[in-house]
């Protein structure tokens, strides 16, 4: 959640509401808090953005995390923190979904089961839209596409046997949400897959790693601040 305790990361450091400004929220693994940074510097004069702590994880972690979180931060009986309601949610889960892992919780693409099949993913990713709806139902939504990291100019996804994933499996699960998501049409899509795989070859941190260089993490903050404004205005 967004809270002192994040000091290690600038994605994480405190951020708090300034009246005035919309007060939006970033749920994602890895990549969002590589761009989380970038979304804020962008979008510092008009937005206040906030991130979950750590990383977002699976699909089966996203409810659990955001009750805690607003549990945590806002106002309860129990804690005088937060009063405001969410703006806009921009989420996504992907990556932890995907990935194979043993009964040691190792990443192994050979003797690993995968975390959440593609029917698992989506029926859990449907559980998270109606929570979200139900939770914060005055709140824009926004899914972001899983992105991914080529090792060459094909249509290949995630790095062969890179972090215990498959080349190829980030436009499955891709394509099972966009599915899911036919049912929901208020809830808007921001492509970074294609974004992203249009230029794979300068941002990719390396041919066998999911995750981005410094330009790449900055370019996705740009464009996920884009989508961001677009969707507030």
């Amino acid at each position: 959640m967004c809270g002192k305790r994040g000091a290690g990361k600038k994605a994480f450091k405190y951020v708090g509401p300034e009246s005035g400004k919309p007060n939006v929220l970033i749920y994602g693994d890895s990549i969002s808090i590589g761009y989380t940074e970038s979304v804020r510097e962008v979008l510092k004069d008009e937005v206040s953005v906030f991130r979950i702590k750590g990383n977002g994880g699976p699909t089966t972690r996203f409810i659990r995390s955001m009750d805690k979180m607003h549990k945590t931060m806002f106002y309860s009986s129990l804690n005088e923190g937060w009063d405001f309601e969410w703006d806009l949610i921009h989420f996504n889960v992907g990556l932890h979904n995907l990935k194979y892992v043993n009964n040691e919780g190792k990443y192994d693409i050979v003797n690993g089961a995968v975390v959440s099949t593609l029917e698992v993913y989506a029926e859990n990713l449907r559980t998270i839209i109606e929570y979200l709806q139900k939770e914060y139902p005055k709140a824009r939504l926004i899914f972001a596409t899983t992105t991914t990291t080529t090792t060459t100019t094909t249509t290949t996804t995630v790095p062969e046997n890179a972090l215990g994933r498959n080349a190829g499996d980030s436009v499955k699960y891709n394509n099972a949400a966009l599915n899911v998501l036919k049912d929901y049409p208020a809830i808007a899509i921001n492509d970074l897959y294609a974004y992203t795989k249009s230029n794979h070859e300068e941002w990719r941190k390396s041919l066998t790693n999911v995750h981005y260089n410094d330009t790449g993490k900055v370019e996705q903050g740009k464009e996920v601040a884009r989508v961001i404004k677009a969707i507030l205005q």
